[in-house]
This record gives structure tokens, sequence and C-alpha cells, in this order.
């Protein structure tokens, strides 16, 4: 009995950490309709910032506590919504989960860069002292933890029903214009909300900081587990996400006390298992909560439109990208030849995402979990080079899509890519650690092809190859999008309603581009593991695919050359950590200040610079035009004034013979 109540002690505990983080992604959520990705990530950042004032400086904890709860941690929230919210609210789920995600990265990068990786002791506000409850110990610290996040639970839920401002912050939800009319403020509800919510996230990190010990990946992903929770309470209901975080802690703690550490496939899956509990349970809330409530009837103010390259510009392109790839290799160094195709294979990733994500509008958070399994697939079937590594990679990750797909059907938008994240995340902790995966040391050797006898052993010539492919695919997939699988791609990107009444199959379209999808991530992880040559469950982790959604949506998602942008670009971020070696975390902010880049071009930057092109060329076009018209005004002009100045030639003629008819006659003088 008392092991029974010490893990429910521990289940209530965690749970209400994760009601405290939850709640504050309610309220940005129901006041600005976004997302926040980075919410853990704040959480973190203003743990450190209170490590720095409470132990590095010195500050007393109440002065500490009231710093980053009261000023620091609202003051970066309604930055953010200055910032970055307000720029895309309205536009595609893409955009804005990039906008958050780019978010969390360039916190993770300032927190590295500022903090320099070393333990931290982070202090408890009553060190070890606590009290029994049935003979199980509870320290000071629980105790607060769980009065924090009943009272937080309580106050938002008076404040948003009993106030006048919480009153307008539900009314902004529903039709920001009419709250306007009747005398609210949206955008300055809109900043302090995400001022709370920011408050919220710190104060959740300070609270479970002391478990983790100043862990930055550990604190940031805390808000993982708290997403279930709040779709729970549907991104709306407070009681509800209260109830469904208590409820996950408790799962989780007696996971870990009851569940058996062994089964049929062995101690990892029963280990990831218990790790997986927030995971699972979100998966099934988003299959079982109806998906209207919370973004059915919002519209998208702003929608890109791309139109796809033809045939000849196409090809045009690839034979560009092989020649200049063929060009490139003979000059670069053998570690940046290296990198060089490192980065067009993560950019084969990306360009999974140019069907799915570009055309159709679904946001997928889980490819590199695809090119996971076809790198798998390569290590099995690959032996000695045999292309069979190939197909067994496409088909293996093709049929996974198509089943992840079964489920997610009905899904869309926000729904759907914390799905994917989900999967991704069970797979992470079930199935890549497994030995008969990655072997016991957790890397595989991975072969490269041979293709009709090519077997690519030089670093050079493999790139080249993966050039080629990737002017192949590219070429395939424009092609694809100029058909009417395109076409339909595009419809129901615009408006699934829309394509529903006119009788076209989305659930088929969603099964086919998701296994599409995930087959080209499939192929992809199989050359990508062949140009690194070794590969182990890492380097597929959900958290890889954040940066391969962000960078390729920075590049331009409904764009091939945005997918070679992006992958180009993490695959030549090491270089830039190799000239700053000291910041630590220089990487991972560029790649987020990029992504918060999106508010002021979130069609991408590729998209973007043909555009600049397109509008160079038309103004050097008119220049010219506007040249040769003046040419000939002037050759005109010439003409004009080459008859004028005859007229006037014979205006003085007729002026002197006028004056020798009207001079008088000479005098003779009379004889």
């Amino acid at each position: 009995m008392r092991e029974l109540i010490a893990f429910g002690v521990v289940g209530i505990v965690t749970g209400a950490a994760y009601a405290v983080a939850a709640s504050g992604l309610v309220v940005t959520y129901a006041t600005s309709g976004i997302f926040n990705i980075a919410h853990g990530a704040i959480g973190m950042l203003m743990a450190f910032v209170y490590w720095q004032l409470r132990v590095a400086w010195g500050l007393p904890t109440p002065i500490a506590l009231a710093a980053v709860l009261l000023v620091i941690a609202p003051g970066f929230g309604a930055l953010v919504e200055i910032g970055l919210v307000r720029r895309v609210r309205g536009g595609a789920v893409a955009t804005t989960l990039v906008v958050t995600i780019g978010l969390m990265v360039g916190l993770i990068g300032l927190v590295e860069t500022v903090w320099k990786p070393e333990a931290r002791i982070f202090p408890s506000f009553f060190g070890t002292a606590g009290f029994r409850v049935a003979g199980v110990f509870v320290t000071w610290e629980e105790l607060i933890t769980v009065l924090a996040a009943i009272g937080i639970a309580a106050g938002l839920r008076l404040f948003l029903y009993r106030t006048r401002i919480g009153t307008a912050m539900r009314a902004v939800v529903d039709n920001r214009d009419l709250a306007a009319l009747n005398g609210a403020r949206p955008a300055w509800i809109g900043t302090l909300s995400w001022a709370l919510g920011a408050s919220l996230a710190a104060l959740a990190g300070i609270l479970i900081a002391p478990t983790l010990q100043l862990s930055v990946l550990a604190l940031t992903l805390l808000v993982v587990d708290a997403y279930a929770a709040a779709m729970v309470g549907r991104l709306r209901s407070l009681p509800l996400t209260f109830a469904g975080a208590i409820a996950i802690g408790l799962a989780q703690s007696y996971a870990v006390g009851y569940m058996p550490t062994s089964g049929f496939f062995g101690s990892t899956p029963m280990q990831g298992l218990r790790l997986s509990i927030p995971a699972i349970l979100l998966f099934g809330a988003l299959l079982v909560l109806p998906e209207d409530t919370i973004e059915g009837g919002r519209l998208a103010l702003r929608r890109a439109a791309v139109a796809p390259a033809g045939l000849g510009k196409s090809l045009l392109g690839g034979a560009v990208l092989v020649l200049g790839v063929a060009a490139a290799t003979s000059v670069l160094s053998a570690g940046n030849v290296v990198r060089l195709g490192t980065g067009i294979g993560l950019g084969l990733v990306m360009l999974s995402l140019l069907p799915l994500t570009g055309w159709g509008g679904q946001v997928s958070l889980c490819q590199m979990t695809f090119a996971g399994l076809g790198a798998f697939a390569m290590s099995k079937l690959g032996g000695g080079g045999s292309p069979l590594g190939l197909l067994a990679a496409v088909g293996l990750a093709g049929v996974v899509g198509g089943i992840v797909a079964l489920p997610a059907l009905r899904m869309r938008g926000l729904y759907l890519a914390l799905a994917t994240m989900a999967f991704a995340t069970a797979m992470d902790n079930m199935v890549f650690p497994a030995p008969a995966i990655f072997s016991y040391n957790g890397s595989v050797t991975i072969r490269r092809p041979d293709i009709f006898g090519m077997h690519f052993t030089g670093q050079s010539s493999y790139v080249i190859f993966l050039a080629v492919v990737f002017a192949i695919l590219s070429a395939a997939l424009l092609a694809l999008r100029r058909g009417p699988f395109g076409r339909v791609l595009s419809a129901m990107k615009d408006s699934e309603a829309a394509c529903a009444t006119l009788g076209l199959s989305l659930t088929t379209t969603k099964l086919a581009v998701f296994s599409l999808s995930a087959a080209i991530a499939g192929l992809a992880g199989a050359l990508y593991g062949g140009m690194v040559s070794v590969a182990g469950s890492t380097d597929f982790q959900m958290l890889q695919s954040l940066p391969i959604l962000l960078l390729a949506v920075v590049g331009g998602v409904a764009t091939a050359s945005g997918a070679l942008f992006g992958g180009l670009s993490l695959g030549l971020l090491p270089l830039v950590q190799g000239l700053f070696p000291s910041l630590a975390g220089i990487t991972l902010l560029g790649s987020g200040l990029a992504g918060v880049t999106l508010g002021s071009n979130p069609d991408g930057v590729m998209v973007g610079l043909f555009d600049r092109l397109r509008r160079a060329t038309a103004q050097i076009a008119s220049g010219g035009e506007s040249l040769e018209r003046g040419a000939g005004a002037l050759e005109r002009g010439a003409g004009a004034l080459e008859r004028g100045a005859g007229a006037l030639e014979r205006g003085a003629g007729a002026l002197d013979r006028g004056r020798g008819a009207a001079s008088p006659a000479p005098l003779v003088p009379e004889s």
C-alpha cells in the first residue's frame, strides 16, 4: 500500500508540472490560434535565467523568482507576440508551426551559447525538507508544485470567466473583428496572453528543474508531454487540461512501478513503452476528440501560390545542379565534399515534404523517422551495395507511412502535425533503440548502392550521384504536380470542404501522398546513410525532423529548389560552428534565426529570390523597350529638327525676297 501511495505522489507531482505547462499552452493558443512549439524552450530559458540570478549572482529567492515570473518572462512573451506572432497570424499551419520551431531551436542555441554545457545544481525552495503522508515522504517542493497547479487552474478559470479582460480574450478567439467593434483591443489582448503564457512556462521550468538539473533538452521537451494534457482539454478547457495532466502523470508513474521490464520483444520496447505513454495518449486524444472545435472554422488570410516549373526548366535546373556539384567536388577539400554530400542527402529528405506539405498542405514532423526506416532497410538488405536495399527502403517507409496515414486521415493542420510528432516520439523510444534495428552499439554500417556496375566508392562520385538522384526526383515530382494528382493536391490545400463537395476522394489522396512522401524519405535515408557510412538511432530522432521542416519551409517548401537550399544549409552549418568553436550553440542559433524570419517572407527564400529575379528581368526588358522607344523618338525628333531647319532656311529665303520687293526704287536726278 505504501508503494502504491508513493508512486501516486510522484505521478501527481509530475502531472501538476504538466498541468502548469499545458495551461500556458492553452492560454496562448486560445487567444492567438498559434500552437507554441517553443513553450518548453521558453520555460527552459527562464529556468537558466533564474539560476543565473539565484545561484550565480546570489540574489535572494523571492527577488529572483519575482524578477523572472513577473518581469523577465512576461516581457519576453510580449516581445515574441509583437515581433513574431502578429506577423504570421492567419498564415498556413506549416508557417506558424515553423516560426515557433525556429524560436525553440534558436533558444536552445542561445542557452548553449551563453551558458556553457556543464553540470549545474539547481536549488529547490526548501531543500530536502518535507513531511510524511501515510508513511510516504513528501517534500515541500512537491507540495508547492501541486498547489501551484491547482491555484493556476482555478485562477485562470476565474480570470477568463469572471473578469472583463478574460471575457475579451474569449471573444477574440471567436471573432477578432467583432470583438474589436465591441470595444476590445485584440492586439493588446494577444500580447497579454503571450506574456501570461511565458510566465506560466517559466514557472513550470523552475518547478521541474530541480529534478532534471537544468538539462537543456529535458526541460525543452517537458512541454511535449504536456501536449496530450492540452489536447484532452481541446486547447480550451483548463479543468479538463488539469485532469488530463494528472492522469498522464499517474499513468507514467504507475507504469514505472508496475509495468513489466521485459516482454516478448525484449526489454527495450517495454522500457520505451513507459517513456512513450504521453505520446500514445496524445495520439489517442487526437483520434477521439473532434477537430472542428479547434480549427475547423478558421480561414487562412493568405495563401501562397507557386506555379510549378515546366519540363524544360526542370531539366535545365537539374543539369545545372549536376554540373555545379561536379565542378564543386573538383575544387573543394575532402571534408567539404562530405559536407556537400550530407547537405544533398538531407535535401532529399526535405524533398519528401514537397508533395505532402508544399502542395497538399499536410504537415509532418516525422520525416526523419521514415528516413531512419530507409537506412535500416538498406543496412539489412543492401549488403554489398545491392539495389535491393534501396527498393526495400522505399517499400518499408512507404508502407509504414500508409499505416500512419490510416488513423490520421480525419486529421489536418495542427492535429496532423502533433499526431506525426507522437508517432516519431514512440519510434524513438520503442523501436530505434532496439538492438535488432541499429545493433547493440547503437549504430550500423550502411553500404553505398551499386547501380549498373557503378560502385561510387569515391566521395566525389557519390556526391555527384546524389545530385543526379535529386535532379531526377525533382523533375518527376514537378511532372506529377502538373498532372491531375498534383491539381487535386493543390485543391485539397486550398479547401478540403470544397474538394469533398466536388466529389474528390480526399481519403485516397491523403493516403497516396503520405505513402509517396514516406517512400521518398525512406529512399533519402538509405542514400544519406551511404554518405555518412555509419548511422545510428540518434540520427533519426523526432528532434531531427524539426530542423528538416524548419529549413524546408525557410527555403520554400513548395519548390524543389527550396528543399535543396534547406538541405545545403543544414549540411553546411557545421562550417559555421568551425569558424566559431567557442560558441557551442551558434549552429542552432543560426537555424532558429532563419526560422523566425518567415514572417517577412512566408513563401521561402528561393521563391522570394526567383520573384526578385523575375522583377529584375522584367525591369530590364521594360528598360530595353523604353530605350528602343526613346531611340525612335530621338530619331523622329532629329527628322523633325531637320525638317524645321529646312523650313527655317526656306523662310529666310522668302524673307530675303520680301525685303528685296519692299525696298524703294533709287532716286534718279532730273536732267
